[in-house]
């Protein structure tokens, strides 16, 4: 463990910038609202800002990406093939410990399954993670019930912890020592491994007094999904209030569903572009033929939720598929984030 001052936090992020293309939370001045961009000065990012309205996936994961080129030759009947992998060095600097599960989650699909994906493992190999950890919560979160928050304990290269005038930084990798070692950071006092603690059971107990918005006690309502045992007029319910938007996939740090576009241009090339998909959408399940499995929007919904909150995808990826952030209730014109779901079933079994 090692400590820097406050006011130099920010020169871990511009020794950053001399090797990666740096992101961070930044607040936008015109609406007030966070996200986290691509930035050409440490001076922009913003640690003290709430959580960002899209999550960090977007570094790794492009909303949309051109990832492989092919032009056919009809005389030679030949056509010229080039893939194409992003081979920039991206940091990330203040990631929160939900959008950082989200990561790590995100890892286990592309990377922890039998087939690879070397698009994803592109973007990730050549990526630095600095997380900062929440000793306060938001008014939207409920990480604490779903573990992944409001300390980080894995997953980043550096994790910071602001504790009075210090932050407390804790190297997680190889790259995490290097980069102490360059700055010439001081090692903390063993005291200081107590006050984190502190620090994370204070930020704990704040959750019933300032993350009033949400509250998402999954347990019961995770052995429900699973099992099925949920009465078919509460996921008729959900679906009635559903618009079908995809807005709380998009925002979702863990959703990992994408579509395949081939786009012509003029000159006769092709572009591959892979692109976030939604379950939500009505045509994401549609097969050739137009025949659709999941056609009434009730069945996409039990799905979806399915996807966060059964044992079995929480075995797969060693969690549940939810982190807390709070993301899908603060767009959801339906009023059916992930939240108001979990009462509604909660509400469900207790009658």
């Amino acid at each position: 463990m090692y400590l820097i001052e406050k006011e130099n936090v920010m020169k871990i992020a511009e020794e950053l910038a001399k090797n990666y293309e740096l992101f961070g939370p930044v607040v936008d001045k015109g609406t007030g609202q966070v996200f986290f961009d691509r930035v050409n000065d440490s001076s922009e990012i913003s640690l003290s800002a709430e959580i960002p309205a899209i999550p960090p996936k977007h570094v790794v994961f492009p909303q949309i990406e051109r990832i492989m080129k092919y032009k056919y030759d009809r005389s030679a009947k030949k056509a010229e093939i080039e893939a194409i992998l992003d081979n920039r060095s991206k940091a990330v600097f203040g990631i929160r410990p939900c959008d950082l599960t989200g990561l790590i989650v995100l890892d286990r699909f592309f990377l922890g399954q039998e087939f690879v994906d070397e698009i994803y493992r592109e973007h990730r190999k050549r990526m630095f993670i600095v997380s900062q950890n929440c000793i306060a919560p938001f008014k939207q979160c409920f990480c604490v019930c779903t573990d992944s928050g409001p300390f980080a304990d894995e997953g980043y290269d550096l994790n910071l912890t602001l504790l009075g005038d210090y932050y407390l930084v804790e190297a997680g990798s190889d790259k995490g020592k290097e980069l102490v070692q360059r700055l010439g950071l001081k090692s903390a006092d063993p005291s200081y491994a107590e006050m984190k603690k502190k620090a994370n059971d204070k930020s704990v107990s704040l959750f019933e007094s300032i993350a009033t918005d949400n509250k998402a006690w999954i347990s019961r309502v995770m052995n429900r999904i699973t099992t099925g045992f949920i009465k078919e007029d509460v996921w008729e319910y959900i679906g009635k209030q559903c618009f079908e938007c995809g807005a709380c996939t998009f925002v979702c740090p863990t959703c990992s569903c994408f579509n395949v576009e081939d786009h012509n241009r003029f000159d006769g090339t092709t572009d591959r572009l892979r692109t976030w998909d939604s379950c939500s959408f009505e045509g994401y399940t549609k097969m050739a033929g137009d025949h659709n499995p999941r056609h009434p929007v009730e069945d996409r919904r039990n799905k979806r939720f399915f996807c966060k909150l059964s044992y079995s995808q929480s075995k797969k990826y060693l969690r549940p598929g939810c982190v807390g952030c709070g993301r899908c209730q603060w767009v959801c014109p339906g009023d059916i984030g992930l939240p108001n779901v979990v009462t509604y079933i909660r509400r469900e079994i207790t009658e």
